[in-house]
């Protein structure tokens, strides 16, 4: 069933899991990712950036969408704007029947991310949509998002306090050391749980979310990399952490990166073992299995989701 997020982070929030937000651009994930969920009974988020819409067509997105939520009517399923660049965007996909949105101000200093969150909130929730924000800024490239490392910060605990009073947002997106693209850390990962954990005390009925938060599974990278791909030194935030944060009051963790290393590998696994294959049936069919199995690893081992329904 097509719901906005709101149950879900409620029961997240009591009962100490985090949801899985999968970046979705074709049918093959979209299969993929909603098997897994309805196997693990597990609440899901499908969500598209504005480059993903422009690749799928948002008419298209919302058909396969909709039969994904025919063929498994038994699971909560979210249709969510990732990283909405400006108000037109998020009201495009409002008016098109998404049920949350993420408006992305964090580029713009306080006061103008605080008005242009205000804009979105007033037209969603005046449509029955919920809002997602982000206060502080991720290093790393991913789709529309393009931050150098020196410009990345931390979120102040103090200023997201007041920016979800002044703006009436659902959720929010935190900066606590998580980073876009399949290269997130050249040493030791670590994430600031201490800056967590005092968001958490200071809006402590408000759904937190990571964004940057894919694994870059090293299995999916090694297979990549076997089958003649070269993504060499790749390395994300490893599920140890992601299961701790699930923990600790984050209520939806992003994941993009590992599900394009999973088609990838297994598209290239199979094109390296039958050089004649060109049927895309062949192809995709393997694809979509791994992204499967990909997504109910995430949703059984690290968010800790399945049996919430």
């Amino acid at each position: 069933m097509l719901v906005t997020t709101k149950d879900m982070f409620e029961k997240s929030m009591k009962e100490g899991f985090a949801i899985g937000a999968f970046n979705v651009n074709n049918m093959e994930i979209i299969q993929g990712i909603m098997d897994a969920a309805a196997e693990a009974k597990s609440p899901v988020i499908l969500q598209a950036s504005s480059s993903a819409i422009k690749y799928a067509r948002i008419g298209y997105l919302m058909k396969m969408i909709e039969a994904a939520v025919a063929e498994h009517p038994e699971v909560p399923v979210a249709i969510h704007l990732d990283h909405g660049p400006d108000f037109e965007t998020a009201k495009m996909c409002i008016d098109n029947g998404f049920t949350s949105v993420m408006i992305d101000g964090s580029k713009y200093d306080f006061e103008e991310n605080v008005r242009l969150t205000k804009q979105v909130v007033d037209y969603a929730h005046s449509k029955g949509v919920v809002v997602e924000a982000e206060l502080g800024k991720l290093a790393g490239i991913e789709d529309e998002v393009n931050v150098d490392a020196k410009d990345a910060m931390y979120t102040d605990p103090a200023e997201a306090e007041e920016f979800v009073k002044r703006t009436g947002c659902d959720s929010l997106a935190i900066a606590i050391g998580t980073s876009h693209g399949a290269y997130k850390f050249k040493g030791e990962a670590k994430l600031r749980f201490d800056i967590l954990k005092e968001i958490k005390e200071r809006i402590p009925n408000t759904p937190i979310v990571l964004h940057g938060a894919s694994t870059v599974i090293p299995e999916l990278v090694d297979m990549c990399n076997k089958y003649g791909g070269n993504i060499p030194g790749a390395k994300g935030v490893p599920d140890e952490m992601l299961n701790e944060a699930s923990k600790s009051g984050v209520s939806k963790i992003n994941v993009d990166t590992d599900l394009r290393l999973a088609m990838t590998a297994a598209i290239r696994k199979t094109f390296a073992e039958d050089p004649s294959a060109f049927d895309p049936r062949k192809y995709l069919t393997p694809a979509r299995d791994l992204i499967k199995e990909t997504v109910k690893h995430k949703i059984v081992d690290v968010f800790g989701s399945s049996n919430k329904i």
